[in-house]
């Protein structure tokens, strides 16, 4: 009868486990937010750029300026566009927020590109990719909340944002990131 006595106490007063809680389900990304295709943006020489057309291919957007250190980066953009035509589409977007390096027109940028590097993918006209006035697509790529993947700062002329043949953002490349570097290459063919 002890024994009893001993267990009842030791079961009744002693603290019980505590059961483990359900695992949290995993969020689903949040659904309704806007694609790359949603975006249509004036071309450089006028006319629109509309992504939709892009569906099915990777897209590579890239912030130019004509007087920046990464401006021969134009030449290697060039040969991308080349090398991997009906499979990756470049679109640069030129923008004067970094030191002032791209201070032309529309008109001026596009005869500068094609004098000097005969840029022959698509160019979209001068916007700007940071601050109170970032273009809507700048937005869109780097922020999370509407591009479903990551957060982003651009932090300087020539960098590259590259997204899958379903229009979502895969990476983000940093200036350095040259357009023939191993890293960004295999990204690519990936």
């Amino acid at each position: 009868m002890l024994f009893h006595s001993i267990l009842l106490f030791l079961f009744c007063f002693l603290p019980q486990p505590t059961p483990s809680p359900e695992p949290t389900p995993t969020p689903e990304p949040p659904k309704n937010l806007p694609t790359i295709y949603s975006f249509k943006v004036d071309g450089l020489t006028g006319g629109t750029i509309d992504f939709s057309a892009y569906k099915g291919k990777k897209i590579l957007i890239v912030n130019t300026a004509s007087e920046c250190g990464y401006t021969p980066q134009y030449e290697g953009l060039e040969k991308l566009n080349k090398k991997y035509a009906g499979k990756l589409v470049i679109v640069g977007f030129p923008a004067n927020n970094f030191g002032a390096q791209e201070p032309g027109s529309n008109t001026q940028i596009r005869e500068f590109c094609t004098k000097n590097y005969g840029v022959g993918f698509p160019m979209a006209a001068k916007i700007s990719v940071k601050g109170s006035d970032m273009h809507p697509i700048y937005q869109w790529l780097t922020q999370k909340s509407q591009n479903g993947v990551k957060d982003s700062e651009v932090k300087w002329n020539f960098q590259k944002y590259l997204l899958n043949e379903k229009g979502e953002l895969i990476e983000v490349f940093y200036s350095k990131v040259k357009p023939e570097d191993s890293v960004l290459i295999k990204a690519i063919e990936s």
